[in-house]
């Protein structure tokens, strides 16, 4: 570090120490000017007419007034504005003590507001000058006392500009830790986003899969000393549900570990057109799945696209684990004005008990409400009347700008 910077931040750190300085340099520009006489032959005659002892201890008293001026610069301003005024009627010659007065009002002006330093500007300006030139040793015309109008204002001009520079500079350092904070929660916000939505799309592949393998599972147990050649067929399902299982997660880790969006997908992306391979699926795990669509083709966004398929896919798998043996289900894809319905029904008996209220303590249900409500559409599930269970999505078509993103 550096002499000069190591001396900016003892005094930064140490205020009235520079406050003394300050007032050391003053009271010397105060004793050379009482002085240096400028009428002299050679152009400065020192100790022409030097000051008399009055004048002297009012500029040491004034410099001493000027180590207090953070602390108390009003009253700083008036204790060394009357030592001025002392000097302006007695002094002959004239001793330069409004200098420090000049200062104090410096120090008031860019510590306080505009009105305050007009205020206190003009009061110290007029009584000064008006006691100058009505009880002064000078003429009025004099330059000492035309000179007190121009150094008070200088004074006041010059603190009321620092004051402002000092605000403005303020402002713009509030702003800028503003954007940061709020480009930090944007950021915060994003990442929990992000999480939540890879949470809810992991919990989508492997809970609907691994459903799957425990009922194969169930099934090869239950008739595998029986019937060898179903428990094979059970098996070789178990076997495609896994496969598929893991070749999602692949594709969706795959996509996480990549630093930017990959130039084309690698793997087709889920929707409702694959609806009817997803109903297969549930069809040989032993649910019977009829399927109705009159959404006409309806070309939908991405997002909408897989929202819609996760629900279905949400929703069968829930039908599977909880609607009990001999229970069927019904997936309806429907165009209705600018939006899309999805329902999805069963009417298995264990439904009511389980599905609708989530005890089992899964997250499917909250996850679909949250894939539709980020796209602006609503979710209605609950028990159907004589047993059973029914979901029902109404999903925008044209999603808001901004809710639609890259599925994961």
């Amino acid at each position: 570090m550096s002499t000069l910077r190591r001396a900016r931040y003892q005094f930064k750190a140490h205020p009235l120490t520079l406050d003394a300085v300050i007032a050391a340099a003053v009271l010397l520009c105060m004793i050379s000017s009482a002085f240096a006489a400028p009428d002299g032959d050679h152009g400065v005659d020192w100790g022409a007419r030097p000051p008399n002892t009055l004048s002297l201890l009012l500029m040491v008293l004034a410099a001493a007034a000027l180590v207090l001026r953070r602390r108390s610069a009003l009253a700083v301003l008036a204790a060394t504005g009357t030592f001025a005024l002392i000097e302006c009627v007695t002094g002959d010659p004239r001793a330069p003590v409004a200098m420090a007065a000049v200062i104090a009002l410096y120090t008031v002006a860019s510590t306080t507001d505009r009105a305050t330093t007009w205020r206190v500007g003009l009061l110290t300006m007029t009584v000064l000058t008006v006691a100058a030139m009505a009880a002064g040793p000078l003429p009025w015309y004099a330059q000492e006392n035309i000179a007190l109008v121009a150094w008070t204002g200088i004074g006041a001009t010059a603190g009321d500009a620092v004051r402002s520079h000092r605000a403005y500079v303020r402002a713009i350092r509030e702003r800028a830790e503003r954007a940061e904070r709020t480009r930090e929660e944007e950021a915060r916000r994003r990442v929990a986003e992000e999480r939540l939505r890879i949470a809810r799309e992991l919990h989508d592949v492997v809970a609907h899969h691994i459903a799957l393998v425990n009922v194969q599972a169930g099934v090869v147990a239950h008739v595998m000393d029986r019937r060898p050649d179903q428990a094979k067929e059970a098996l070789a399902h178990v076997r495609e549900a896994s496969r598929s299982a893991l070749d999602e997660l692949r594709a969706t880790v795959g996509l996480l570990r990549q630093s930017d969006d990959p130039a084309a997908p690698t793997e087709p992306a889920s929707g409702l057109g694959r609806l009817d391979e997803l109903a297969g699926t549930f069809r040989n795990a032993g649910l019977p799945v009829q399927v109705a669509r009159a959404d006409q083709e309806t070309e939908l966004p991405a997002a909408v696209d897989l929202a819609a398929y996760r629900i279905v896919q949400e929703a069968l798998t829930n039908a599977q684990k909880h609607a009990g043996t001999g229970a069927k289900a019904e997936v309806s894809v429907v165009r209705v004005g600018p939006n899309i319905e999805v329902s999805v029904l069963d009417d298995g008996a264990g439904a009511s008990a389980e599905t609708g209220t989530g005890t089992g303590g899964g997250h499917g249900l909250l996850g679909m409400r949250e894939r539709v409500t980020a796209l602006g559409g609503t979710l209605t599930t609950g028990p159907r009347y004589g047993g059973g269970f029914r979901v029902h999505a109404i999903l925008p078509v044209q999603t808001r700008a901004g809710a639609e993103r890259k599925p994961v």
